[in-house]
């Protein structure tokens, strides 16, 4: 198992950063013929009433601090996974696209630092359908950007969104999720493969069921001869108060009590079998491990 982390500097190969380029951490984990690279769509800016509302404020305030984190708001990256077999090259995720946030939806630029297209990507795995997951489906003009992809995604992460009844029950705030979502899944609908929980959905990629977030949404457990690795997607959606506390509720997951206990499942799961992870809004590409602490777990960047 070899572990690469390097800096990408998008659309050019200049050792020099220019004006208007964008340079952000990037991770290559090696395991035998498995590469598996952490693609950067850019990052979000939230206030931090996303993640912290309702939790206790002078909790909060000594885990900002604690953490190094802003107090006027949250910046998280948003970090993509593609594996790459020799066979198939698999993208888990679409990023935010055009239509989502200014800072993200830079999917295109990290492709092209592999000297990648979208025409290369065979199969698209999709955790959940959150706009920064699953609106880069389409461009700017509304066609698929990967029209040669096998798209997969939960049997009841799909039903949720293509229910119209989602839009009324999802709350106000987040009725734009239900419609964009809904508007791409319409798109490939016809095509795309509904997994179920444990069922493989390539060779050595196997969707587990981790609900919360979104009713349906999936992890992905990768096996290769030197290991398993789990991209996680928004089932451990920070490096702080998912850690330090990962039995509290969070605002952002559409059941706080569900997402809440597979979470504490999910991080004993990866601490008990060191197995290493990718998670979409870590730091630094988002590949590490779940170790243990006193009082709850910590994200180790290294492999």
């Amino acid at each position: 198992m070899h572990l690469n982390r390097r800096h990408f500097l998008a659309a050019s190969a200049a050792a020099l950063v220019l004006p208007g380029r964008r340079v952000w951490a990037a991770s290559t984990l090696t395991m035998g013929t498995v590469r598996v690279d952490s693609l950067s769509d850019g990052h979000l800016e939230l206030p931090l009433d996303f993640t912290f509302a309702g939790l206790p404020e002078a909790e909060i305030a000594a885990l900002l601090d604690r953490h190094g984190l802003a107090a006027d708001g949250l910046t998280p990256p948003c970090n993509l996974t593609l594996l790459r077999d020799g066979t198939n090259t698999v993208l888990f995720d679409l990023g935010a696209g055009p239509d989502f946030m200014p800072t993200a939806g830079k999917l295109a630029e990290a492709l092209e630092a592999l000297d990648l297209t979208p025409g290369d990507v065979t199969h698209v795995l999709i955790t959940h359908g959150h706009p920064d997951h699953l609106w880069g489906l389409l461009d700017e003009f509304d066609e698929p950007v990967f029209a040669d992809a096998e798209y997969m995604i939960g049997q009841a992460e799909f039903d949720y969104w293509m229910d119209p009844a989602t839009v009324e029950s999802i709350g106000e705030d987040r009725a734009s999720f239900a419609i964009g979502a809904s508007r791409r899944l319409e798109i490939v609908a016809d095509s795309i493969r509904k997994l179920a929980d444990g069922e493989e959905a390539l060779p050595g990629i196997t969707a587990r069921l981790t609900p919360g977030h979104t009713p349906g949404h999936l992890a992905y457990e990768i096996a290769t001869p030197e290991g398993t690795l789990m991209v996680v997607g928004d089932a451990i959606g920070n490096h702080h108060v998912a850690f330090d506390r990962p039995d509290w509720p969070a605002p952002s997951d559409q059941d706080p009590a569900l997402a809440a206990a597979t979470r504490v499942a999910l991080l004993e799961r990866l601490a008990d079998g060191a197995m290493p992870f990718i998670g979409y809004h870590l730091p630094q590409g988002g590949l590490g491990r779940v170790e243990r602490t006193e009082t709850g777990y910590r994200f180790a960047e290294d492999i």
